[in-house]
């Protein structure tokens, strides 16, 4: 498996989006919040995005290197995921803390809510 993180993994869809948000389900796990919501539309299996909101953080500089280690954590773990699941999904990952977190907490509580996921769409099939 290639480890990569290519143009047709991320959601870009602003359908998709306002669907995600409006209709989506969540698994928590601080300071990482997972929203995501069951497709059939996508080509590519799951569809990730990342936000990182502007009232805690104020400058682009620091949500564009939190966004930057979150998508580094998912690229890294995202074979939990394509491994576990064989529907298709969109997600988005919101990072809900008001404090900048170094990259292994990330790497952890990303490889958390992943499982959190996978255990959660198994007790629904």
């Amino acid at each position: 498996m290639r480890f990569t993180f290519g143009k047709e993994e991320k959601l870009k869809s602003k359908k998709q989006i306002e669907q995600l948000f409006a209709e989506g389900n969540i698994v928590k796990e601080f300071p990482i919040l997972m929203k995501f919501l069951k497709t059939d539309v996508n080509e590519f299996p799951i569809k990730v995005a990342f936000s990182v909101p502007k009232r805690n953080f104020k400058l682009a500089v620091h949500r564009n290197r939190i966004k930057r280690l979150l998508r580094e954590t998912y690229r890294l773990n995202k074979h939990i995921l394509l491994n576990n699941v064989d529907d298709k999904y969109v997600i988005m990952f919101i990072y809900t803390d008001k404090t900048e977190r170094n990259y292994t907490v990330l790497e952890e509580k990303m490889d958390t809510v992943l499982n959190k996921f996978i255990k959660k769409q198994k007790t629904e099939q």
